[in-house]
């Protein structure tokens, strides 16, 4: 069983580009026939958290697909690690506004992803899908999830799971605009991708996507 997860909107938007995109993503595959459930999270410290670990609960999947919008990225971002720090530069949906704070209290430093993530990067260039492996989920309700799941695939071990960040999404921004922006149907389009690379690959590719900066 797969799990996918988007935000619901925040920072003054009216949709959220992740939560569409794993809908979307979710219909393409379960039309394929797998099992797959889409999950909305609240975008909010905390909670967030605690609305996937339920889900993880519920659904007990073998693959965990969490999705968040990055907006000003060009490229579906998959990210390689989430950190122990929350830092927000604006409030949350809830108002919270941690500084400098551990999501989780006494956890490791980090925690790299158990998808394949290199693999996953060729599958959607052979797509012709702008992509990039990011080495930062950043330090706001993305990365607090990101981290809060493989803190608790921990005793999953059965389960793998990352994280991807999408670009604003063509609709949400003004015609002949400078910001960043892919069409919906080519970011579920990569969300699939991804879970099937996931699911046909154990051991991930070894080929050069890092950053000098």
């Amino acid at each position: 069983m797969i799990l996918l997860t988007g935000f619901e909107p925040f920072g003054g938007e009216t949709t959220n580009p992740s939560w569409t995109a794993a809908r979307s993503a979710a219909r393409l595959l379960r039309s394929e026939g797998l099992d797959v459930r889409a999950v909305e999270l609240p975008c909010v410290f905390g909670t967030s958290a605690t609305v996937l670990e339920e889900a993880l609960e519920r659904f007990r999947p073998e693959l965990v697909l969490c999705t968040g919008h990055a907006g000003g990225r060009a490229r579906i971002s998959l990210e390689r690690v989430a950190i122990n720090c929350d830092d927000a530069r604006i409030p949350d949906n809830a108002g919270n506004r941690p500084v400098d704070e551990p999501v989780v209290s006494g956890g490791p430093a980090a925690y790299f992803t158990s998808l394949p993530v290199k693999a996953a990067l060729a599958a959607l260039a052979a797509e012709q899908i702008p992509a990039e492996v990011s080495q930062s989920a950043g330090t706001y309700v993305c990365n607090h999830t990101f981290y809060a799941l493989m803190h608790a695939l921990r005793l999953r071990p059965g389960t793998r799971g990352g994280f991807v960040h999408v670009p604003y999404e063509d609709s949400q921004l003004p015609a002949g605009g400078s910001t960043p922006s892919l069409p919906a149907h080519q970011m579920a389009a990569a969300l699939a991708v991804v879970v099937r690379t996931a699911l046909a690959t154990t051991a991930d590719l070894k080929i050069a996507a890092g950053a000098t900066h």
